[in-house]
């Protein structure tokens, strides 16, 4: 098999992996392969070396990564004002699988999606990038609490063993200097050892509750999914801040923070939030501001006696 075949057969592998977990309701597991497999169409649309697509079929692969992120978006939105439903996502398989051959017009009227990187969730933008994106997006997004909502996927308490400790923390606020502009705001919670790997499943909260002057109110408890006991020396638990971005119609990580074990204790905690991208192992920390901003947090211990 040829390498451009190859190539073709690993796209329509991701795919159908896509509209699988789509159709099963996996929703989170669906917008992750759909925005995987966007950013390997639009790297190959990008690309200036020597290609075994024609510009023609290139402009195909452009408008199916579109319509990957029209259907992220749906996803990620219960109000979205570009529904795009997997019924019509799923008319795209056979033109995936022929790219070479189809010369029939697209079946719906997208654009390619323009000259850009599709980032992933956590990588890093410019910040030059992200100011003027921001901007754009406060304007866009003024007002917004509830364009875009996003299904929470927080896990409830384990079961207690005897002698052994449950966390669970409860996400008050988070400080931030635009906090009104941020558009439907979550945070992802995840547990990490000293080499960045995930040691418990990774949780999102709902989208925040409210704003109020430079403050994000979230007041939403996380259960810690493995007894404190239990996780390994050096983990630490990471609270990544997430937005929506209309303009992208994408979800980017603004910020990040962290409480290593010694910071486990019962009561409320503030801490310093760092610039993306989220650095889990923990080696080159930079404060996103100088401003008396954090994030605040309340900690409860339970005990089974």
């Amino acid at each position: 098999m040829s390498e451009v075949n190859k190539t073709i057969q690993k796209w329509h592998a991701s795919f159908e992996k896509g509209t699988d977990f789509d159709s099963w309701g996996q929703l989170v597991e669906a917008i992750d392969e759909y925005q995987i497999l966007a950013r390997q169409l639009q790297k190959e649309v990008q690309s200036t070396n020597a290609s075994d697509f024609t510009e023609e079929q290139k402009k195909t692969l452009g408008k199916i990564a579109t319509c990957l992120e029209m259907r992220s978006a749906s996803l990620q939105c219960t109000q979205s004002k570009e529904d795009f439903k997997l019924e019509e996502l799923k008319k795209l398989e056979t033109i995936i699988q022929n790219i070479l051959t189809y010369n029939k017009e697209f079946p719906f009227d997208v654009q390619p999606v323009p000259s850009r990187k599709i980032l992933a969730p956590g990588e890093e933008e410019s910040l030059e990038e992200e100011e003027e994106e921001e901007e754009e997006d406060a304007a866009a997004g003024a007002g917004s609490t509830e364009g875009c909502l996003i299904r929470g996927t927080l896990l409830p308490r384990l079961p207690s063993e005897p002698g052994m400790m449950l966390l669970t923390l409860k996400i008050e606020k988070i400080g931030l200097k635009d906090a009104g502009q941020c558009i439907d705001p979550y945070m992802t919670i995840s547990v990490k050892d000293l080499n960045g790997v995930d040691v418990n499943p990774v949780q999102d909260t709902p989208v925040a509750s409210r704003k109020e002057d430079t403050y994000i109110h979230f007041s939403v408890d996380v259960e810690i999914q493995r007894h404190v006991e239990k996780l390994p020396k050096g983990a630490a638990i990471f609270f990544e801040f997430k937005h929506y971005k209309p303009k992208k119609r994408f979800t980017s990580t603004k910020c990040f923070a962290f409480i290593e074990m010694d910071e486990i204790k019962p009561g409320p905690i503030v801490i310093e939030l760092y610039k993306k991208p989220t650095d889990f192992k923990r080696k080159k920390l930079q404060l996103l501001t100088k401003k008396q901003l954090y994030l605040h947090l309340h900690q409860t211990l339970h005990k089974d006696s």
